[in-house]
C-alpha cells in the first residue's frame, strides 16, 4: 500500500494548520474551559463552516467537500495540534452516517446545515456511557437494536456529566427513537462507526502528542540550568526523541486504517485497533515526558501546557483503552483458529 498523500491532502492538511494556528491559539482554547457552561465558540464554528472543514466529509451535493475519512483524519490530527474546542470530530462522524444511511428527507435536512455550520452533530457511540457535546447538538446519532436513529434534543433526556477537559463537555443520553427516527439500512452500521471513532480519536491524539514535543523542544531550549540548555542534557534528549519517534511511527498507522475504513476493507477493524493502540501510546509517551522536561511549571493552571495534557489524557479513554483494542485485534486476529498447546500426535 501507498502510505504517501497525494498533492491536494498535502494542502489540505498544510491549510489546516496554518488556518488553525491564526484561529485558534492557547487563549481562544483557554477561553472555552473558563466558559464551559456556554458552550461550543460559535463564532469559531463559522469561521470552520466558512473555509469548508465543517463540510469536509459532506457530499457535495450538499454543500460540502465530499472528502472520506482519511482526509478527516489530516484535520482532526491539525484540530488536535491546537486542542480545537469544538466538536469538529463528532459532527463529522454523525456526517458520515447520515450521507451513507440517511433518508432522502434525513440528509437533505441535516447535511446542508452541518456544511453551512448551521447544525451541531454528535454522535452516542455503542458501548460508551458518555456523549461528547450531546448539550449543544441539534441532532444525535444513537446507536440502538434495529441500526442508527438520527434524534433531535427534545427526544432526548441529556443530563450533563462532569468531564475532565473542560472545553470538552460529555453528558448521559436516553433517547427516545422510533421507525420515524431510523436511517435506512442502517442496522449494523454502530460496528463501523466505532471504528471510525476511533481512528478519528487516534488522529486527533496524534496532533496533541505532536504538539507536546514541539513545545518541549522549544522549552528545554530556552531554559537554563547550571549554565546549559536543559535540552542539551542526555536524558532530556532521549526521552523527547523516544516522544517523536512513538508519534511519527503512528502517523501511518492512523493514515492506514482511515483509508480501510473508508473503503470498507474486511481487514478495517484491525487496522482500527492498530491505530488506536499506537496513537495513544504515542500520545501518552509524549504527555509524560512534556510534563517531566517542563518541570513544576508543568502543573500549574497558569501554563498552557495542562490544556494539551488534560485533553490527551480525556481521549485516551474516549474510544476504549489500549488494552481493549488489543483484545478486538487479537479477536480479529485469531477468531476461528485451532487452538494451540498441549501434546500433538
Amino acid at each position: 500500500m501507498d502510505l504517501d498523500l497525494t498533492p491536494d491532502q498535502r494542502a489540505l492538511a498544510d491549510g489546516a494548520r496554518t488556518f488553525l494556528a491564526a484561529e485558534c491559539p492557547p487563549s481562544r482554547v483557554r477561553a472555552a474551559w473558563e466558559d464551559g457552561a456556554a458552550g461550543p465558540d460559535r463564532r469559531l464554528w463559522a469561521q470552520l463552516a466558512e473555509v469548508g472543514f465543517l463540510g469536509a466529509v459532506v457530499p457535495e451535493k450538499f454543500g460540502g467537500l465530499g472528502y472520506r475519512d482519511l482526509e478527516l483524519a489530516l484535520l482532526l490530527e491539525e484540530a488536535g495540534r491546537v486542542a480545537l474546542p469544538v466538536p469538529l470530530a463528532e459532527t463529522a462522524l454523525a456526517a458520515l452516517v447520515l450521507a451513507e444511511h440517511g433518508s432522502d428527507a434525513q440528509r437533505e435536512r441535516w447535511l446542508p446545515a452541518i456544511a453551512a455550520g448551521d447544525a451541531v452533530a454528535t454522535v452516542a457511540l455503542p458501548g460508551r456511557p458518555l456523549v461528547a457535546s450531546a448539550q449543544d447538538a441539534d441532532v444525535l446519532l444513537v446507536a440502538a437494536a434495529d441500526g442508527m436513529h438520527a434524534v433531535e434534543p427534545g427526544r432526548c433526556e441529556i443530563v450533563a456529566q462532569p468531564a475532565f477537559d473542560r472545553s470538552r463537555r460529555l453528558a448521559s443520553v436516553r433517547a427516545d427513537t422510533g421507525p420515524e427516527t431510523l436511517l435506512p439500512g442502517s442496522a449494523g452500521a454502530a460496528v463501523r462507526l466505532a471504528d471510525r471513532a476511533a481512528v478519528a480519536t487516534a488522529a486527533t491524539l496524534l496532533g496533541i502528542g505532536a504538539h507536546l514535543v514541539a513545545v518541549t523542544v522549544g522549552y528545554v531550549g530556552q531554559r537554563h540550568q547550571f549554565g546549559r540548555p536543559v535540552g542539551s542534557f542526555q536524558a532530556v534528549k532521549h526521552r523527547l526523541a523516544d516522544a517523536h519517534l512513538a508519534v511519527e511511527m503512528a502517523r501511518p498507522a492512523v493514515w492506514v486504517a482511515a483509508h480501510l475504513v473508508a473503503v470498507g476493507d474486511p481487514d478495517a477493524a484491525g487496522a482500527a485497533a492498530v491505530a488506536a493502540v499506537a496513537a495513544t501510546e504515542a500520545q501518552r509517551l509524549a504527555n509524560e515526558h512534556a510534563l517531566q522536561c517542563h518541570g513544576g511549571i508543568g502543573f500549574t493552571w497558569e501554563h498552557d501546557l495542562h490544556l494539551w495534557l488534560k485533553r490527551g489524557k480525556a481521549l485516551e479513554l474516549a474510544c476504549g483503552t489500549p488494552a481493549a483494542h488489543r483484545a478486538r485485534l487479537a479477536e480479529a486476529l485469531f477468531d476461528g483458529a485451532p487452538a494451540r498447546g498441549g501434546n500433538s500426535t
